[in-house]
C-alpha cells in the first residue's frame, strides 16, 4: 500500500502543550527536527540505540527510560566465533537515566548494576562510552556534510505516537575492550546506526526493523508497527542522500526458524537478508515483557532511488529482527 507522506522541513514540536500529539508534527524528515516535548508518565518511551558493524564485531548497546523501568544493555558479538559478551539491566522507575529532547543534541546517559552508558551529541557527531565488566567500548561517530538520515513521526491518535531517528550507515572510529584483549574499530570497514526514539505507545505492539550498510550505500526498512498509520520508515540512502520510499512493504520470515534467509519485498525493493547469526532477548516483568529476535546478517537484492534507478544491495552487512513488547 503507498502512503502519502509530508516532508518536514522546518523545526516542529512533537506535542501540543496539553500532551497530545500535534498534527503538524506529522510526518518525515531528512535531519531531526523534531522537539520531543512529551509530557505526562505511564505510556511514555524514550531510547537512545545504537548499532555498530565491524569486520570482526558487532555491538549493540542502549539506553532507554519507559517511565515505569529503564532498560540498558551493552552487547558484543564475535563475528569469528558466535561468542556473546552482554549486560542487560533493568531499573525501576529509570532512575540514574538522561534522555534529551532532541536527536542530536545533547547528552543520553544510563547507570546502573555495573553499566555505565554516556551518549554525547554534538554538531559534529556523537561520542558514544559504554562500560560493563569485562567489555569497554569507546567510539566517535562523525556526521559528514551532507548526510541525511530519516525521521518519522508515526500516529496511532491523539495520544498515542512516536516520534523515530533512523540513521544508516555512520561513519564510525573507536576501540573495544573484550576482558585483556583491545581491537581497533576502523572507519573505513565499519558503520554505525542509530535508533533515536521518542513516544507514547499503546501496551501492546510488534514491529520489524531492517538496516543495513556497505561504502556509499545503505538501506533502513520497518514494518508491522506503522501500517496503516499513512506512514512509513522505509529509505535508501545512495552517498548520504536519502530516498523515502512511501510504501508498506511485505516482510517473509520464518518464526520456526530465524536463520533462514528473510524476505522484504514492494514496488521499490526486493531484498532478501541472509542471517548469520541470531540474537534472543527477553525481559519478563509481570504484566510487561518482551521479545526480541535480532539476526544479524548480509542482503542481496536491489532498491529503486527516486529517479527510478535501482541500486543493487548485495554486499550490505546489518540486521533485521522482529520485536513483541507489551509495556
Amino acid at each position: 500500500m503507498l502512503t502519502h507522506e509530508r516532508q518536514i522541513t522546518a523545526p516542529v514540536d512533537l506535542c501540543l502543550p496539553d500532551g497530545r500529539l500535534n498534527p503538524e508534527a506529522v510526518g518525515w524528515t531528512r535531519r531531526p527536527l523534531h522537539r520531543a516535548n512529551l509530557r505526562g508518565w505511564g505510556r511514555t518511551k524514550r531510547w537512545e540505540y545504537w548499532g555498530v558493524v565491524t569486520p570482526a564485531h558487532v555491538i549493540g548497546l542502549v539506553a532507554s527510560s519507559l517511565d515505569y523501568a529503564g532498560v540498558h544493555g551493552l552487547y558484543v558479538l564475535d563475528r569469528a566465533t558466535g561468542e556473546e559478551t552482554s549486560k542487560d539491566v533493568v531499573v525501576p522507575l529509570a532512575r540514574g537515566t538522561a534522555m534529551p529532547e532532541r536527536s542530536g543534541e545533547g547528552t543520553a546517559s544510563a547507570r546502573a548494576n555495573g553499566l555505565a552508558i554516556d551518549i554525547s551529541q554534538h554538531p559534529g557527531g556523537s561520542t558514544v562510552r559504554a562500560a560493563a565488566p569485562g567489555v569497554e567500548v569507546e567510539l566517535e561517530i562523525p556526521l559528514p556534510d551532507g548526510h541525511e538520515s530519516l525521521g518519522v513521526v508515526v500516529p496511532w491518535g491523539p495520544r498515542r505516537f512516536q516520534c523515530t531517528v533512523k540513521d544508516v550507515g555512520r561513519p564510525v572510529r573507536g576501540r573495544l575492550r573484550l576482558g585483556a584483549a583491545e581491537h581497533e574499530i576502523r572507519e573505513q570497514d565499519s558503520f554505525a546506526v542509530l535508533d533515536h526514539g521518542r513516544g507514547r505507545w499503546p501496551y501492546s505492539m510488534v514491529w520489524n526493523w531492517a538496516a543495513g550498510s556497505a561504502p556509499g550505500r545503505a538501506i533502513q526498512l520497518g514494518g508491522k508497527w506503522t501500517d496503516g498509520t499513512g506512514m512509513t520508515e522505509n529509505a535508501m540512502f545512495v552517498d548520504g542522500r536519502l530516498h523515502k520510499i512511501g510504501e508498506e512493504l511485505a516482510w517473509h520470515y520464518d518464526r520456526a526458524d530465524w536463520l533462514k534467509p528473510w524476505r522484504v519485498t514492494g514496488a521499490r525493493v526486493e531484498a532478501v537478508f541472509t542471517p548469520f547469526h541470531e540474537k534472543i532477548s527477553r525481559t519478563e516483568l509481570g504484566v510487561v515483557g518482551s521479545e526480541t529476535h535480532q539476526c544479524f546478517g548480509h542482503f542481496s537484492g536491489r532498491a529503486q532511488a527516486d529517479d527510478g534507478a535501482w541500486i543493487d544491495l548485495d554486499g550490505l552487512t546489518g540486521w533485521a529482527e522482529e520485536a513483541r513488547q507489551r509495556w
